[in-house]
């Protein structure tokens, strides 16, 4: 019985990276977590390996991350407040920190966000999308008008 368990382990480890690299990263959950001042924990925000819809590409220490505009708001409150703010790595061994001072590196104005970190954190999901819906719609008249005047059917 205990040859069946050494072998076992033995495969096991084997299967593992044999440092904390980038291969170790790639398995766990990455999130922003604001910490008080001995360390205890105080909130967190999701980061996201691959795009979906509603997130924004960012990088934090050259790694490339997926989140929501309201997680850059978040981070950029906690901070002000002066919060220790982390992006921390789990692969169920624990939290270890991996970047720190993300808002220093990533900002709302960095994802297109003209709203101040407050306001933005308390717009609804429902506001955000009529907003940018606007935006949008604005945009496209502002890239017609770049050509010149086309005059109305009238003038011809």
């Amino acid at each position: 019985m205990l040859k069946q368990c050494l072998i076992m382990a033995a495969l096991f480890a084997a299967t593992l990276p044999s440092h904390a690299g980038e291969g170790e990263l790639r398995l766990g959950d990455y999130y922003v977590i604001s910490r008080g001042d001995r360390g205890q924990f105080l909130g967190s925000h999701r980061l996201f390996k691959e795009n979906a819809s509603g997130l924004h590409e960012v990088s934090y220490c050259g790694e490339t991350y997926w989140v929501r505009a309201k997680t850059v708001a978040w981070t950029q409150l906690e901070e002000e407040n002066e919060r220790t703010v982390n992006v921390e790595f789990n692969r169920g061994k624990g939290w270890r920190p991996i970047c720190s001072k993300p808002s220093d590196q990533v900002r709302l104005a960095d994802i297109g966000v003209t709203l101040p970190a407050a306001e933005m954190l308390f717009t609804s999901e429902a506001e955000l999308k009529r907003a940018n819906r606007f935006a949008a719609i604005g945009q496209s008249f502002r890239a017609l008008g770049k050509s010149g005047p086309q005059g109305s059917y009238h003038a011809r």
